[in-house]
């Protein structure tokens, strides 16, 4: 039993040392760095726990991580909610070409971020093509340069996460779907359970592993989100759009400020370390 596991160890050393050397080893330069003042060139000094109290006192950060939340919702919260329902949708009346309309919703994961970021930040120029819908629609009115405005330019990247990542949880939850016992269904339909009751005690809880999943890719994406948001507004209008990722990128390799970035950085991983933990944590309890 001894040898086969130090066989184990032997196959996995290879993948840990590139982890120590890509991941860990970054990570901890990275903390090391955000206890000293360093423009990225010269000696850095040794300030200690300054760049957090800076951190904590400077508006602008800490409106990157509020914004982070109102992304979080746009590219976690609301595409798992929709991936649910298309899922319990499809799942309750087989469509003819579904395989086809789930390459469709699932397309924007192929495409490279940039690429997405360019083609939307097209869309929403004055006149680009949701200005145009709404014209055609008769909502005129309501047109304006999104990206510019200070009110909707956050919502409007918000949507974009949100186009890209509901087909892959719709994706993971119609996958989740096929193991759930199809007699269950019989059963609740012969109890006379509508839709509604049916997705809330059935495809729900049979869905929870899955849901934990979708949960910790998007919740990921969301916060750790830079090219997207880089592409579209670079942070603007002012600091509208601003992110944390974005906000280090600024502190980092245009001000100079490595150490405020690196604690910024390390306070993000914290961040999304808990986030993640917690959701496998509730996922792990209900199981």
């Amino acid at each position: 039993m001894r040898r086969r596991q130090r066989i184990a160890y032997l196959y996995l050393l290879p993948g840990f040392l590139v982890y120590l050397a890509f991941v860990l080893v970054p990570l901890a330069h990275t903390v090391e760095l955000s206890f000293f003042e360093w423009d990225g060139i010269s000696v850095g000094t040794w300030v200690g726990l300054d760049n957090y109290r800076r951190l904590l006192g400077d508006g602008t950060v800490l409106s990157s991580f509020a914004h982070a939340g109102v992304f979080l919702v746009f590219t976690s919260i609301v595409p798992v909610m929709l991936g649910l329902v298309l899922a319990a949708a499809l799942s309750r009346h087989r469509l003819r070409g579904l395989a086809v309309f789930r390459t469709v919703l699932f397309l924007p994961q192929v495409i490279a971020m940039v690429v997405v970021g360019v083609a939307w930040r097209w869309m929403y120029t004055d006149d680009g093509v949701v200005n145009q819908l709404l014209h055609a629609v008769g909502l005129g009115s309501v047109s304006r340069a999104w990206l510019g405005d200070f009110t909707w330019a956050l919502p409007a990247v918000g949507l974009v996460g949100t186009w890209v990542m509901y087909g892959l949880c719709m994706v993971l939850f119609l996958a989740g779907v096929q193991k759930i016992d199809t007699s269950l269904y019989e059963v609740a339909r012969i109890d006379g359970a509508g839709p509604i009751r049916e997705f809330l005690h059935v495809t729900l809880p049979g869905l929870r592993q899955e849901i934990a999943v979708a949960l910790t890719i998007t919740t990921i994406a969301a916060l750790r989100n830079f090219d997207l948001v880089y592409v579209t507004t670079n942070g603007g209008p002012g600091n509208a759009t601003t992110v944390p990722a974005v906000e280090i990128y600024r502190l980092g390799f245009r001000e100079g400020d490595v150490g405020l970035a690196c604690a910024v950085a390390v306070v993000l991983t914290l961040l999304i370390f808990t986030v993640v933990f917690t959701i496998t944590r509730l996922a792990r309890e209900e199981r």
